[in-house]
């Protein structure tokens, strides 16, 4: 029988291992209704005139004109802009891969939960800055969401069918990241080529930085919270440097129960793809001897503020875990374009979290609360990131 799928986010990592699966499965399982990208119209193109799906949609229109000319003569329908996104996560599909990165996944991303299907989520920003919207809104449709973040999908395994109320608790893995063993003061020199240097996984700049941080792992917290229906006390992190164990669920009888595997997003993903069944990957298999061992150490929150601002938001509860995503978006931003630094990053999530209180205490209604909400709390990051990077620059004129 044939599946038909959507890929929101086709020339990301996740997208891009989605195709791959695809493209190793038998002839006809597969048959794709809609590809999406942002900028990188000449790649989406290059997808699409392979595939060929229904639908292709850039969500920058200034691209538009090389879709267009990649695409011409093909027969392929096409369009650009934010409303073209949106046309192609609601077309009807019985799988969408939701892997847009940042806050501008959130209303495709909610299109396609609105048609009651299967919903594979790799977007945290979804569930981050409008958890209990969009879970309400997955109840309603009676749409079916498999979380593919593999830490998450590892607690899904994990969880067997049990009741995530009735477990002892959830336990996230994190590797660490770059600076896992650095000082402070070695972090505070880091330069972006430093932070995107993950020593694991292969990503995207900005997602390599949230690990540097440690971010990513205080935004799959507050994921998790919404995912299982679990307080953030319920939800631990402990650092795995391997990433071999990808998460754990503890029962209350003391036994935990883990998924282990290859670092290899192809694997969360072929677990969603093929849910409830399995299928095969070409990953590479563990071989535990080679291994030799698995560590594990307690995160240090006085290098890794982040994940506290973030266990901090989620109990404020509102729009304040929304507040601190946009805050985290643009100081991430300007780290990446040299405006500050490094740590500055944690700071401005935090003082956006603190002087954006009327924002941050606002209650979360409806989806035009997220917005507005979004778009003050990026005003107000953006603020003050302008005002460090001027102090930075007096002080270095100054010396």
């Amino acid at each position: 029988m044939t599946r038909t799928i959507s890929i929101l986010g086709a020339t990301g990592s996740v997208g891009l291992a989605t195709l791959d699966l695809i493209d190793a499965a038998p002839e006809g399982r597969y048959e794709l209704v809609a590809l999406t990208a942002n900028t990188r119209a000449q790649e989406l193109a290059d997808i699409a005139l392979r595939l060929r799906p229904r639908f292709t949609a850039l969500g920058d229109a200034r691209h538009a004109p090389v879709l267009e000319a990649a695409l011409a003569g093909s027969g392929l329908k096409w369009g650009a802009g934010p409303s073209a996104v949106a046309e192609a996560a609601s077309m009807e599909a019985d799988w969408t891969m939701a892997a847009i990165v940042g806050a501008a996944g959130l209303a495709p991303t909610l299109a396609a939960v609105k048609r009651g299907q299967v919903v594979a989520l790799a977007n945290k920003e979804a569930l981050v800055c409008a958890g209990p919207l969009f879970m309400e809104s997955a109840r309603r449709s009676g749409a079916t969401v498999l979380p593919v973040d593999s830490e998450h999908n590892a607690i899904f395994q994990a969880l067997g069918g049990s009741d995530p109320a009735k477990v002892r608790r959830i336990i996230l893995t994190a590797s660490g990241g770059p600076f896992r063993n650095a000082s402070l003061e070695t972090m505070a020199r880091a330069s972006v080529r430093d932070a995107v240097a993950h020593p694991v996984w292969s990503m995207g700049a900005k997602i390599s930085v949230d690990s540097a941080t440690m971010m990513n792992k205080g935004l799959e917290v507050i994921e998790a919270c919404h995912l299982f229906a679990l307080p953030p006390e319920k939800v631990d992190v402990i650092v795995h440097p391997e990433s071999i164990l990808h998460g754990l669920v503890e029962h209350y009888d003391g036994g935990l129960l883990a998924q282990m595997g290859t670092p290899d997003m192809r694997t969360p993903i072929a677990h969603a793809l093929g849910w409830p069944d399995r299928m095969e990957t070409g990953v590479s298999r563990l071989d535990l001897p080679a291994l030799g061992k698995l560590t594990f150490e307690a995160p240090d929150p006085k290098r890794f503020p982040a994940l506290e601002l973030a266990r901090a938001a989620f109990r404020q509860g509102g729009t304040s875990p929304l507040v601190l995503n946009a805050a985290n978006e643009i100081a991430v931003d300007a780290f990446l374009n040299g405006h500050v630094g490094f740590l500055d990053i944690a700071a401005i999530v935090a003082e956006s979290l603190e002087r954006g209180e009327g924002v941050a205490r606002g209650s979360l209604t409806d989806f035009d609360t997220v917005y507005a909400a979004d778009a003050a709390a990026r005003e107000l990051a953006a603020s003050l990131v302008k005002a460090r990077a001027q102090h930075s620059a007096s002080r270095a004129q100054g010396a």
